[in-house]
């Protein structure tokens, strides 16, 4: 497993890590938490240091069990969590000081921290990325010794620009084949203010796979089901806002593109063909699926023509209703 700087973090980190959003479950089934002890377990064997969660995620049950791994395996993973979505509602005007300086010393209990390797705002209303107050809180968090690096994981490109006027030192962004956007103007200007890009959702909610059909039934507490059109979050999570037809039309030309019905570890692969990305963070709700999308660090390097087939392929499908979008 290669490593990469985390921006102005200087932590070297492996260039795939874990995202935790289904750890330890299908989306929509009930947590198990020795599943989640073994998707952890592979992580670490696979050599990943990089784990990314959220205060939300299975109700603090993903911070809880990260807590307890790494205080059974010290110095093991260097971990990002996420906060602001357990405000009902999530509006901008209940974002304070105060709800940040309490959701830390949440976080810092589930985690067994005294520290936070790494906080982000988890995708606040637009407004919140031109707060002074609410970026001053994290410079006060910071002084305080509670986070040691703090950033913010965004819906659109317009957030991330606004957001890198404040001096954070990661970014979270949606970026896979089916979302080319942040190449425009986003990845340039992390690399030159040397901020830290993770990219979330890079199987673009398993149609990335290869594996789904237009048959394929999802649960109806899987946000692939509900979520298609935004009802309880931003759309651009589902599928990254893909519409579920179209998206499968690409996916037949991308599997044509590169010969195969399994592209998971490819388009992980040409997430990391883009050197301003630190760190990308599949999902896995079993341990063998994390050992699936590991392959992804042992592949060759994409071909620019390959590179620029996958362009075409956006171009063809999806960026008309896409890329104005995001």
């Amino acid at each position: 497993m290669k490593e990469r700087i985390l921006g102005k973090t200087g932590r070297a980190v492996s260039e795939i890590g874990l995202g935790t959003w289904q750890l330890g479950t299908r989306w929509g089934d009930p947590f198990n938490k020795e599943e989640a002890w073994k998707i952890l377990e592979a992580a670490e064997e696979a050599g990943i240091t990089f784990i990314d969660t959220a205060d939300v995620y299975n109700g603090g049950r993903s911070e809880e069990t990260i807590g307890e791994y790494i205080a059974a395996h010290p110095g093991k993973f260097y971990v990002a969590t996420k906060c602001g979505r357990r405000l009902k509602p999530h509006s901008a005007e209940l974002y304070t000081p105060e709800a940040i300086a309490g959701f830390v010393e949440d976080s810092l209990t589930r985690l067994r921290l005294e520290r936070l390797d790494l906080l982000l705002l988890h995708c606040p209303p637009s407004s919140v990325f031109a707060r002074d107050d609410i970026f001053a809180e994290l410079d006060r968090q910071k002084r305080l010794g509670k986070i040691a690096d703090y950033g913010v994981s965004i819906e659109k490109v317009s957030e991330g620009l606004q957001a890198m006027e404040y001096d954070i030192s990661a970014l979270e962004v949606v970026f896979n084949m089916f979302r080319l956007k942040p190449l425009d103007e986003l990845l340039p200007r992390a690399a030159e203010k040397n901020v830290g890009l993770i990219a979330r959702v890079p199987l673009a909610s398993g149609l990335l796979t290869g594996r789904y059909t237009a048959d394929t039934v999802f649960g109806p507490k899987d946000h692939r089901s509900y979520n298609r059109e935004g009802a309880s979050f931003d759309k651009g999570e589902t599928f990254s806002g893909v519409p579920y037809e179209l998206g499968l039309e690409a996916v037949e030309a991308l599997k044509q593109l590169f010969g195969t019905e399994q592209l998971a570890p490819i388009a992980i692969r040409w997430v990391l063909m883009h050197p301003q990305i630190s760190v990308v963070i599949p999902g896995a709700s079993r341990a063998a699926q994390l050992r699936d999308n590991v392959r992804a660090a042992q592949l060759p390097p994409l071909s620019e023509e390959q590179m620029q087939a996958v362009g075409r392929i956006y171009d063809q499908y999806l960026r008309q209703s896409i890329h104005p979008q995001w």
